[in-house]
C-alpha cells in the first residue's frame, strides 16, 4: 500500500494566510509516502511545510507560482502511472474531453490537475482523473462564491486506487471514498479497500521536485 498526497491550489499567503487547523491536525509526518502537488503553492515556507509532511514531495508549477517546478511530472507506482499538471493547460478549464487528450499524450492511467478550486475524481474513457480542489478554499474569479476547502488522499494497492476526499464543510471535515480500478491489466486478485487509510485520523465519512 502506497498512500498520496494530492493537494493544491494553496495560494499562500497571497490570498489566505494558511491551511485550515483541521486539515494540518490530519496531515502528520509519517503516515504519508509521497505528496503530488498541482501547483500555486507561491511561498518557499508552503513547500517546506509539505516537506515536513513527506520528504517525497512532486509539484508541478501553478500560473502563479513564480519558482521554477516543472509544467508537468509523472510517476510510477506500478502498475499505474501517474500524471500531474497544474490544470491551466486544459481548455476549457476542467473540460474531460481536454484533459483526455492530455492523458493520453502523457501516456497515464491517472491525471491529477488542478486550477479549478473544485474537488473532482471520477473515471472517463478508462482513465482516472482527480482533481483535488483548493486545499484553502482560496478564492478564484471562476464561479460565484468561496471554494470549499478540499484534498485527497490516494490509497494506491496494486492496480486499485482508493481516494478519500477530505473537505472542510461548515467547519467540519467530511470525507468521501472513490474507488477505481485498472482495466484490462488489472491484477484479478486486487484488493478492495473497505477502511479508511491506515494510521490516518478519520472523521465520520458524509455520505520531488524544489522548485526553489
Amino acid at each position: 500500500m502506497v498512500l498520496v498526497l494530492v493537494i493544491g491550489d494553496l495560494h499562500i499567503p497571497h490570498r489566505i494566510h494558511d491551511l485550515p487547523l483541521k486539515f494540518k491536525k490530519l496531515l502528520v509526518p509519517g503516515k504519508i509516502q509521497q505528496i503530488l502537488c498541482t501547483g500555486n503553492v507561491c511561498d518557499k515556507e508552503t513547500y517546506e511545510y509539505l516537506r515536513t509532511i513527506s520528504p517525497d514531495v512532486h509539484v508541478v508549477k501553478g500560473d502563479y507560482d513564480e519558482s521554477g517546478f516543472p509544467l508537468s511530472v509523472t510517476v510510477l507506482h506500478n502498475p499505474i502511472k501517474i500524471g500531474v499538471i497544474h490544470g491551466h493547460q486544459s481548455v476549457p478549464n476542467g473540460d474531460l474531453d481536454a484533459l483526455s487528450a492530455i492523458a493520453r499524450q502523457m501516456d497515464v492511467d491517472v491525471l491529477i490537475s488542478g486550477h479549478t478550486h473544485i474537488f473532482q475524481a471520477l473515471e472517463y474513457e478508462n482513465r482516472f482523473f482527480v482533481n483535488p480542489g483548493s486545499a484553502t478554499g482560496a478564492w478564484t474569479g471562476a464561479f460565484v462564491g468561496e471554494p470549499t476547502p478540499s484534498f485527497a488522499l490516494m490509497d494506491i494497492q496494486g492496480s486499485v486506487v482508493v481516494t478519500y476526499v477530505y473537505q472542510l464543510i461548515e467547519g467540519e471535515v467530511r470525507v468521501e471514498k472513490i474507488e477505481w480500478r485498472k482495466e484490462p491489466e488489472v491484477v484479478s486478485n486486487a484488493p478492495r479497500s473497505t477502511v479508511m487509510p491506515q494510521r490516518i485520523p478519520s472523521p465520520t465519512p458524509a455520505n520531488s521536485e524544489n522548485g526553489w
